[in-house]
């Protein structure tokens, strides 16, 4: 298991990137996963940039892990800004063309279409998301 914590600002998000794929790359991971993960990374850093810390700014970790059975990635973001479950908001309509639909919730649509597993949770005055990608 390897982290890193950084400022939760937007010109953050390839820093995080990067160093979640040196470690993708370490474990020969797929190109087509190191894609998907890439898009997670930047709609999750992005959205507690964004959101978390409503107009202040704060930390985040992030966390990734390999595990073995089945062979996957995980990748855990922490903040300690307002609690917020992206999870549990309402899905985009997909079937409507681009102006009829209202505006977010895409981002985290996608991810919970190409990620394996994605999980949150509000423990001990943070907010935990956890994606895996099986590889």
């Amino acid at each position: 298991m390897k982290e890193i914590t950084l400022e939760a600002i937007v010109d953050n998000i390839p820093v995080a990137t990067d160093f979640i794929n040196a470690e993708l790359e370490a474990m020969e991971c797929p190109m087509k996963a190191q894609m998907q993960i890439a898009i997670a990374i930047d709609e999750l850093f992005g959205n507690i940039a964004h959101y978390a810390y409503a107009m202040k700014t704060g930390k985040v970790t992030v966390r990734v892990e390999f595990e073995k059975n089945p062979r996957s990635v995980v990748i855990t973001f922490m903040d300690q800004g307002r609690p917020y479950d992206p999870l549990s908001a309402v899905e985009p309509d997909t079937t409507l063309n681009a102006k009829e639909r209202s505006v977010g919730g895409l981002g985290i649509f996608l991810v919970k279409k190409t990620m394996d597993d994605v999980r949150y949770e509000y423990r001990d005055g943070q907010n935990i998301l956890r994606i895996r990608k099986n590889v």
